[in-house]
C-alpha cells in the first residue's frame, strides 16, 4: 500500500481519535501532583481541529499534509501541543508536491518533522515525547526501503521502536524512574502511532465519548538553563520578507551557512517569501546585516539571556474565545489598526484576576491559566485585536510560553515581545513596571528585572496519588508550592499558609489572591496567620482573584 491523500487523512484521523479516546489514561502518567493543563489534555485539544474539520477536506498528500499541519500550529496547546504540532509541520514540509508517498518518503518526513520539533525548544530533554519521535525517526529510516509499497507493514514497525523506546523514558529521567511511570508525552505520541496503524489495518479508530474539556492536570517544562551555560548570549531572531532574486525556497543557502557559524541554537526556515531565523550569538548587528542582503526585515527581536535568567529560573475573555474551545483554523481576524504605541495581552482565569490586569491596561485577556491552555490561535486573535505598534504578550505560566511565542512568529504587522511571565503576580508585577513614555527596550528590561524581583507562592491540592521529590502525596492533600514548585505537603490549609510564610524574606508588600470556593472569612483567617508569621512592619492586603483550583496565590515583593 502506498498512500495518497484520502489515506494519509483517514490515518491521521484515526490517530487523533485514539488520542482523545485515550486522554484520562495519557493524563494519569504525570508525574507532578498539581493540578494543571495536563499532557494528554493539551495535545488532545491540538488535534482537536483534525478530528472535526479534516474528514470532508479533499485533496493529495502534500494538500493534506498541510492541512493538517495549518490546523494543528493554530490549535497547539501547552509545550507538548507545540512540539506535536512542529513534527507535523515538518513532515508537511517534506511532503510538499508530492501527490503520494511511499515508506522512503514517510520516514524522510518523520525525520523533518523531528528536526522541526528539536529546533523548537532550547535545551531538549531526552525521555521525553522528542526522544520517542527522534529514536522512532531514525530507525523508520534505516528500515524504510525494506518495506516499500507496504506502508501497511512499515508503520507497525515503526509504532514498535516508538513503545520501545518508550519503555526506556524511565531509564533517562530520574523523576520518572523514581514515580515508576514513562513519559506521558511519549505515550500521547504511541497512541497516535496506535490510531494510524489501526486505519492501515482496516479497523480505523472511532471518537468515543470524551471528556477532555474538563481534565485537570500538569505539563512539563523543557526550557530551564543556568546562566553559565550561556556562551552567546543575545537570543536573536527575525524574519526577512525575500527580494525578488532570492523568491523561492531554498535561495538563500549562504545566510544559512552564516546563521550556522554565528552562535548556538541556531534555526533557519527557508521559505518561499520569507526567512525565518532564530541563533543565539554575541554580534546581533552582523546577524541582522547579513539578513538584509536578501530583502527587508519583518520582525526582529533581540534579547539579552543573561539578564533574563532569574525570571527563568524562578519558578471574561474580551473577544477571545475560551481555551476550551478550539477556534476554527480557517476563520479570519480582522488586525486592529495601530492607534497606540503600546497594548498588552495577558493570561489569567477568575474574574478578580482578569480586572486586574485590565485595570492595570490589558487590552486583551484570554481566559486561561492552570487548566486551561490557550490555542495558537486564541493568542494570535487577541494580539491581531491589540490596536497598537508594539504589543506586550504575559502568559503568567510557563506552559503557555512556547504557545504565545509561537503565535507572535505569525505576527508581522506589529511588533510582539512575549515575556516570559510563569505565574500571575509575574504578570502582574510586569505590568506595574511599564512606563508608557519609554522606548520598547527599555520597557521590556524594565519588566523582566520586575518579574525577577517578586516572589510566587501558592496553594493548591494534590490531583492525584503521587511520588515526587521523594515524598509519598495523596490524593487531596495540600500542596505549597514556591516558583512553582512543590515544597510543603500538609493535611490542613492553615498548616500550608504557615509553612509557606517560612520561604517569604525581605518583603514588604505581599498580596494575597483568594481563589474560587474560598470564602471571605477563610481568606481573612489566612491573612491573619500571615501577618502573625511576617510581622506588623509588613502590609498584606487581600484580594479576591476567583481563580480556579489554586486556593490562594501569594505575591512578594
Amino acid at each position: 500500500m502506498i498512500l495518497n491523500g484520502t489515506a494519509y487523512r483517514d490515518m491521521v484521523i484515526s490517530g487523533a481519535n485514539n488520542l482523545a479516546n485515550e486522554l484520562e489514561n495519557i493524563n494519569r502518567l504525570n508525574v507532578f501532583p498539581v493540578p494543571d493543563g495536563d499532557t494528554g489534555l493539551n495535545m488532545s485539544l491540538t488535534m482537536g481541529a483534525v478530528r472535526s474539520d479534516l474528514p470532508s477536506f479533499e485533496g493529495d498528500v502534500s494538500q493534506v499534509a498541510d492541512k493538517v499541519a495549518n490546523m494543528l500550529l493554530r490549535g497547539a496547546r501547552g509545550n507538548s501541543g507545540v512540539i506535536l504540532s512542529l513534527f507535523f509541520r515538518g513532515i508537511a514540509k517534506e511532503c510538499k508536491g508530492k501527490a503520494i508517498v511511499d515508506t522512503p518518503d514517510l520516514a524522510a518526513a518523520f525525520k523533518r518533522g523531528v528536526d522541526a520539533a528539536y529546533k523548537s525548544v532550547m535545551k531538549p530533554t531526552e525521555g521525553t515525547i522528542l526522544t520517542v519521535m527522534r529514536v522512532s525517526a531514525e530507525k523508520a529510516l534505516e528500515k524504510a526501503s525494506e518495506y516499500k509499497g507496504r506502508v501497511e507493514d512499515f508503520m507497525p514497525y515503526v509504532l514498535s521502536v516508538a513503545e520501545e523506546t518508550l519503555q526506556k523514558t524511565p531509564e533517562m529521567l530520574p523523576v520518572l524512574k523514581q514515580a515508576g511511570l514513562v513519559d506521558a508525552g511519549g505515550r500521547g505520541l504511541v497512541v497516535i502511532f496506535e490510531g494510524m496503524v489501526g486505519y492501515l489495518q482496516g479497523n480505523p479508530v472511532t471518537l468515543l465519548d470524551s471528556n477532555e474539556e474538563e481534565a485537570e492536570q500538569p505539563a512539563s517544562a523543557f526550557d530551564q538553563f543556568n546562566t553559565e551555560d550561556i556562551v552567546y548570549p543575545y537570543c536573536t531572531e527575525c524574519i526577512v520578507g525575500k527580494s525578488e532574486d532570492y523568491l523561492g525556497e531554498g535561495k538563500a543557502e549562504k545566510l544559512h551557512k552564516f546563521v550556522l557559524g554565528a552562535g548556538d541554537s541556531a534555526v533557519f526556515v527557508d521559505d518561499t517569501e520569507i526567512i525565518k531565523l532564530h541563533v543565539h550569538t554575541s554580534d546581533p548587528g552582523k546577524v541582522l546585516s547579513e539578513a538584509l542582503k536578501y530583502g527587508s526585515l519583518l520582525t526582529v527581536k533581540i534579547e539579552n539571556m543573561k539578564e533574563q535568567h532569574s525570571a527563568l529560573s524562578s519558578g471574561v475573555a474580551k473577544d477571545v474565545p475560551a481555551a476550551s474551545t478550539p477556534a476554527p483554523a480557517a476563520e479570519k481576524v480582522t488586525d486592529a489598526a495601530p492607534e497606540k504605541k503600546y497594548g498588552f495581552v495577558a493570561v489569567a482565569s477568575g474574574e478578580g484576576m482578569v480586572s486586574v490586569f485590565r485595570d492595570l491596561g490589558a487590552d486583551q485577556m484570554v481566559i486561561g491559566g492552570q487548566t486551561m491552555n490557550p490555542s495558537t490561535e486564541d493568542m494570535l486573535k487577541a494580539i491581531r485585536m491589540t490596536p497598537a505598534e508594539n504589543v506586550i504578550v504575559l502568559p503568567n505560566n510557563s506552559n503557555i510560553y512556547m504557545v504565545a511565542a509561537q503565535a507572535a512568529l505569525l505576527v508581522e504587522d506589529k511588533h510582539v515581545e512575549v515575556l516570559r511571565s510563569v505565574s500571575l503576580p509575574q504578570g502582574i508585577s510586569a505590568m506595574l513596571a511599564f512606563n508608557p513614555d519609554a522606548e520598547v527596550e527599555d520597557n521590556v528590561t524594565a519588566m523582566k528585572e520586575a518579574m525577577a524581583a517578586v516572589s510566587s507562592l501558592s496553594m493548591t491540592f494534590a490531583a492525584h496519588d503521587s511520588t515526587f521529590d521523594n515524598r509519598e502525596i495523596k490524593e487531596n492533600q495540600i500542596l505549597g508550592l514556591v516558583e512553582n514548585k512543590v515544597r510543603y505537603v500538609t493535611d490542613t490549609r492553615e498548616e500550608c499558609m504557615a509553612n509557606l510564610c517560612d520561604d517569604i524574606k525581605d518583603a514588604c508588600v505581599i498580596t494575597l489572591f483568594y481563589g474560587e470556593g474560598v470564602s471571605e472569612s477563610e481568606a481573612e483567617a489566612m491573612q491573619a496567620i500571615m501577618q502573625e508569621k511576617l510581622g506588623e512592619d509588613v502590609d498584606i492586603m487581600l484580594v479576591n482573584g476567583g481563580q480556579p483550583v489554586y486556593y490562594f496565590i501569594i505575591s512578594a515583593e
